[in-house]
C-alpha cells in the first residue's frame, strides 16, 4: 500500500523560514519505554535467555532509573527541550521519571502503552481503542492531550493512519520521507508526518548496527552539515532519535549530547524545538 502522500515535494512560499529566520530545525527524541516482563516484545543488548531474563530487563530498567535522568540534565543544558515517546506504562512505574521530564518543559508525544505491544498485532477496532487509551491517560495526566504519536516498534496496521485521525492525533513521528513534513491524507483527517530518524536512531545504529557513540556523534554533526550547506535552500527538519537505556548510558551519554549541543549553540541557523511547535510553524507558513 502507498503511503497517502498529499502534493510533490516542494517547499512552501519561498520567504519561509522557521522562527528566528533559521533554516533547520531540530527535535530531540528520547524514548522512555517500559516492558511487561518476559511477555511480548523486547529490546535486548544479549540474545534473549529463557525467562526470567533478568539481564535484559536490568538493562532495559537502566533508562528509567538512571538514564532518562542523564539524557534530561545534558539536553536542558545545552538548551533543547526533549521530546519525550512514552509508553504511558511509565506513569506507574517510574513517575519520577515524568517529573524530570515536566521540569524540562519536554513535549509528551504518545508512544502507546508498553513497548511490549505492537499495532500490527492488533485488528483495525481494537487499535483505535488502544490508541484512543494512549491518548486518554496522557492527557489526563498531563492535562492536555498529545498532538504527536509514534508507534512502537514503528509498526502498523492497515487502518493505524485514519485510527491516528480519529483518535484525535494530527502529528506523526514514524516516518522521514523527506527533509521537512509532509502530509498525510488518511481519509479520516490529515496528520502531519514530521521527520522522524530511522538512522540517526541509538536502537538502530547503535545496537541494530553496533556503531559506536563517536560515530554517531559524527553522524549528527554531518547531517547537519549537508542540510545546512546551502543557506539559500528551503527549510529542514532534523530529528535525532535517542532512548534512555541506549544514549544514556554513561559511555555513550557524552559524545551524543555534546554533538547535539554543538547544534544547539548554533542559535542562528538552527532552532531548536519541538513537534508541535514546528508543525504550528509548518502550518503558518500558509
Amino acid at each position: 500500500m502507498m503511503l497517502p502522500i498529499s502534493g510533490l515535494p516542494v517547499a512552501p512560499r519561498p520567504d519561509f523560514r522557521w522562527p528566528g529566520g533559521r533554516r533547520m530545525a531540530l527535535w530531540v527524541a528520547v524514548g522512555v519505554e517500559s516492558y511487561r516482563p518476559d511477555e511480548g516484545r523486547t529490546e535486548d543488548i544479549l540474545p534473549r535467555s529463557a525467562a526470567p531474563d533478568h539481564v535484559n530487563a536490568a538493562w532495559r530498567a537502566y533508562g528509567n532509573r538512571v538514564g532518562a535522568m542523564r539524557l534530561f540534565e545534558r539536553l536542558s543544558g545545552a538548551g533543547i527541550v526533549p521530546t519525550v515517546l512514552l509508553n504511558t506504562d511509565v506513569y506507574d512505574e517510574a513517575p519520577e521519571v515524568i517529573a524530570a521530564a515536566r521540569r524540562t518543559g519536554a513535549e509528551i508525544v504518545a508512544h502507546g502503552l508498553s513497548n511490549s505491544d505492537c499495532l500490527a498485532d492488533m485488528g483495525a477496532e481494537e487499535e483505535l481503542a488502544y490508541l484512543r487509551r494512549t491518548r486518554d491517560r496522557i492527557a489526563a495526566e498531563e492535562g492536555t492531550a498529545p498532538r504527536g504519536w509514534s508507534s512502537p516498534w514503528l509498526a502498523h496496521g492497515a487502518r493505524t493512519l485514519p485510527n491516528l485521525a480519529r483518535a484525535g492525533f494530527d502529528i506523526l513521528l514514524d516516518l522521514r520521507m523527506d527533509d521537512r513534513p509532509v502530509t498525510l491524507d488518511t481519509g479520516a483527517g490529515p496528520l502531519l508526518a514530521v521527520p522522524y530518524a530511522a538512522e540517526l536512531n541509538d536502537s538502530t545504529t547503535m545496537i541494530g548496527r553496533q556503531v559506536t557513540a563517536r560515530a554517531f556523534a559524527g553522524m549528527i554533526a554531518d547531517e547537519a552539515e549537508e542540510l545546512l550547506r546551502n543557506p539559500d535552500g528551503p527549510p529542514v527538519v532534523m530529528s535525532v532519535v535517542l532512548h534512555s537505556f541506549i544514549a544514556g548510558q554513561p559511555f555513550r551519554a557524552g559524545p551524543v549530547c555534546d554533538a547535539l549541543a554543538g547544534l544547539a549553540r548554533r542559535g542562528s541557523e538552527v532552532w531548536c524545538a519541538t513537534p508541535s511547535r514546528i508543525a504550528d510553524a509548518w502550518h503558518g507558513a500558509g
